[in-house]
């Protein structure tokens, strides 16, 4: 009988999910909104991502992803069965195939919670390809080509490098800092410098008005509303967006400080294509104002970012579920 083949990019901060034949057809903030007591799911998505700070005592908004890998299992597997029941209907005969990214430094127990989730969730296979593999086949790198290529995946948790030649990745690298860390710098610089709480919302709208890799040449200014972090009251401030780049320096090193030593492990060879390749970015935080200027002063290596870096792991999975005999020798399945 007819199966459906999904996708589903299940990421930190946003998860998309693809259906063979449809193309993308979900694409919502990893959050749900559970019951306190007895776990009921109340809302997934868009709709929870706006409780998150806001909920009664009897609700509790939370992201069951943490650092690309499951932090909560049950409402995980809540989050799942949600995106399953979206595509294919909570009635159906036959339980369809679903493929899930997972980070390339994940564990054997990470994996096997990851699988073990999709099936609970109502897969009757379950397929586990690591993201820089599948953001590269996204990105349209021609992966089986017998010349190095370099793909930097920077999601919401995890940072993810990988040099791939001839159908596989030889050097990998992976780093729990990414846009979720970015965010938590600038808060603390807030609360640190200027005695403001802010949530993790207004910490994002900060990185993405005033955020950059580098100084920009004309300041950009922004007032931030938040909570006095010793009065308690109401507090606005005004940040500029050399501070918030000062802010944000020790994630970046971090990440930079990755990606050099995937490049050090690196066979010369292969050394030597991506030096006249360059590396590609891929993932929602590759948007950051001149992070490729300041990776490619860092490292040497000319960078660029991807057409749809947010799209980029979402539709490389979409194409490996689609042809799972050509990229079997890279996944990890359970049927």
């Amino acid at each position: 009988m007819f199966s459906k083949k999904i996708a589903i990019d299940l990421g930190t901060a946003n998860s998309l999910v693809y259906e063979v034949g449809r193309g993308i057809v979900l694409n919502e903030p990893t959050v749900v909104a559970v019951t306190v007591d007895g776990g009921k799911v109340v809302a997934v998505g868009d709709s929870a991502k706006e409780m998150l700070g806001r909920t009664p005592a009897d609700i509790k908004a939370s992201c069951p992803m943490r650092d690309g890998v499951i932090a909560d299992y049950a409402v995980t597997e809540a989050l799942l069965k949600y995106f399953i029941d979206e595509v294919c209907g909570s009635s159906r005969l036959v339980r369809p195939e679903v493929m899930v990214s997972v980070p390339a430094g994940v564990t054997s127990v990470e994996s096997r919670a990851v699988l073990d989730a999709t099936v609970a969730a109502g897969a009757r296979y379950a397929y586990l390809i690591p993201e820089p593999l599948a953001a590269a086949i996204g990105a349209g790198i021609p992966i089986s080509a017998p010349f190095g290529n370099m793909i930097v995946n920077l999601g919401g948790g995890a940072t993810e490098v990988a040099v791939i030649s001839l159908g596989g990745i030889v050097v990998q690298g992976s780093v729990r800092v990414a846009g979720n860390r970015i965010d938590g710098a600038i808060a603390e610089h807030l609360r640190r410098e200027h005695s403001i709480t802010v949530g993790d919302q207004t910490a994002e709208a900060v990185k993405i008005e005033l955020g950059s890799a580098i100084p920009l040449e004309e300041e950009i200014r922004k007032e931030v509303k938040g909570r006095d972090s010793v009065s308690g009251l109401p507090k606005v401030v005004e940040i500029g967006s050399h501070e918030v780049t000062a802010a944000i320096g020790g994630p970046l090193s971090e990440i930079v400080s990755t990606i050099r030593v995937v490049l050090e492990r690196t066979p010369p060879e292969l050394a030597s294509d991506v030096i006249d390749r360059g590396m590609v970015l891929s993932g929602g935080t590759s948007l950051l104002r001149n992070l490729s200027k300041l990776l490619t002063q860092k490292t040497g290596v000319p960078v660029h970012t991807a057409d749809d870096p947010l799209l980029c792991v979402i539709q490389g999975c979409g194409e490996i579920i689609k042809n799972l005999d050509v990229f079997k020798k890279n996944l990890i399945a359970r049927r």
